[in-house]
């Protein structure tokens, strides 16, 4: 089967639109299913969802949920893939948070949540998406102290329950954040289940990059409340995230404690938020993330949908609750073309909501699909899903939005800062 065209853009892009309250009332339902049916251009007018438990950059602050504990992105790939001279077999895993946070201003991870990346151990590349962990790497955090700094408590959860906790490097100390005012990052070797980790967590520039301006202009005028527009050329495109940062986790894993002693060559992964219910004393999952913006295709109609995606993606994918999920889905992918058989074939490559890393191939978003028409290969920091995602969709009729991660030349309005030769590799923060 060949990769998901059509609904991969509306995946794309719909993660990224910032929640205004005049573009969600001005956007209706009805805008949706027309931009969806112009295939040819591969965009979007779709409802905005409501503004609780988001998962993108732009979702802002709200009363039941800081910015803190929102998700922007997860990147997992080969280190070999990010510097020649690592060791070959250990995978580098980021989880972002805090989108949009503003140059040289100290922003901190909740001490009142559990930030988790969930792995669970795939036999087959081509099988479907494994919903359940097989192993947790559970990030908590302290209030900060008057350095800024946070202790972080690493504790791993395994398919039978067992969990080992430390806050303790291999050295003694503490597992520490870097504060924005530090030379160098803080990175600490810490021992888990016979292995050794390296976590890095703090302020790091954002690596995402997207014309969003543009979009909006482009959405309007499909949905007929502006004029004709397109993507803006090179020299004038302008990327969003531009000299914005995020709080990132940053983990150097071996694969071996990934595998468990097994065989296995092939992970899928996704990272979740949990927040302690008042009502109950217990921790509830208010934030998934894994492959780009599924989440927020999923929630085009109404908040319920999206709420619903955050509490069960993709772990009670198959509870009754879920059944909204799929058939959502089901029925925007027939908006743009697609029959009963490959929409619901669609929705298995889709759904659940993981990301998959074949540590057999080259990493790369976009690099490798499986027999189910899912990304296999991971994603890396420098991947370009708008892109591939134009790409896809349009058959190539559009290829870019014009706006990379380095920026053209003589173009203020674009490019990041050089990755880091060495991990966590993000660029330092603005």
């Amino acid at each position: 089967m060949e990769p998901p065209s059509e609904i991969a853009v509306c995946t794309f892009l719909q993660r990224l639109i910032p929640r205004r309250s005049g573009l969600r009332r001005a956007i209706a339902l009805s805008t949706l299913a027309g931009c969806l049916s112009i295939t040819a251009l591969g965009l979007t007018s779709g409802l905005q969802p409501a503004p609780l438990q988001a998962s993108d950059h732009d979702d802002g602050d709200i009363d039941v949920r800081s910015r803190a504990l929102s998700l922007t992105d997860l990147y997992v790939f080969r280190e070999i893939d990010q510097n020649t001279a690592a060791r070959a077999g250990d995978l580098i895993l980021v989880l972002n948070t805090n989108p949009r946070s503003l140059a040289r201003q100290q922003y901190y991870f909740s001490s009142n949540a559990q930030y988790d990346i969930k792995i669970a151990r795939v036999a087959n590349v081509n099988n479907a998406p494994v919903p359940q962990p097989d192993l947790t790497l559970r990030f908590t955090f302290s209030p900060p102290n008057k350095g800024n700094r946070q202790v972080v408590t690493l504790t791993t959860i395994d398919s039978s329950g067992q969990t080992s906790s430390t806050n303790t490097t291999t050295s003694g100390g503490r597992i520490l954040t870097t504060s924005i005012t530090d030379a160098a990052p803080r990175l600490n070797t810490v021992r888990v289940r016979g292995a050794n980790l390296t976590v890095f967590a703090g302020l790091r520039e954002d690596p995402f990059f997207f014309d969003v301006e543009a979009y909006f202009r482009v959405r309007a005028a499909v949905a007929g409340f502006g004029p004709a527009a397109s993507f803006r050329s090179p020299d004038t495109a302008l990327d969003f995230t531009k000299g914005y940062n995020v709080n990132t986790i940053v983990v150097r894993v071996p694969q071996q404690l990934l595998a468990g002693g097994r065989a296995v060559n092939t992970f899928d992964l996704w990272g979740t938020i949990n927040i302690r219910d008042p009502r109950t004393g217990q921790f509830t999952q208010v934030e998934q993330i894994a492959r780009p913006g599924i989440n927020e295709l999923l929630t085009t109609g109404s908040q319920t949908i999206y709420e619903t995606y955050n509490r069960t993606q993709p772990a009670r994918f198959n509870s009754s609750d879920s059944t909204v999920i799929r058939n959502n889905i089901t029925a925007v992918l027939k908006l743009v073309g697609n029959n009963d058989t490959r929409a619901n074939a669609l929705v298995r490559a889709l759904l659940p909501d993981v990301m998959r890393i074949d540590t057999t191939v080259p990493s790369g978003y976009g690099n490798k699909f499986n027999a189910l028409g899912s990304p296999a290969a991971g994603r890396r920091l420098l991947d370009d899903v708008v892109d591939a995602s134009l790409n896809i969709v349009t058959n190539g009729a559009i290829t870019t939005d014009n706006v990379s991660y380095n920026g053209t030349p003589g173009n203020p309005a674009q490019g990041h800062q050089p990755l880091a030769t060495t991990f966590p590799y993000l660029a330092p923060p603005n």
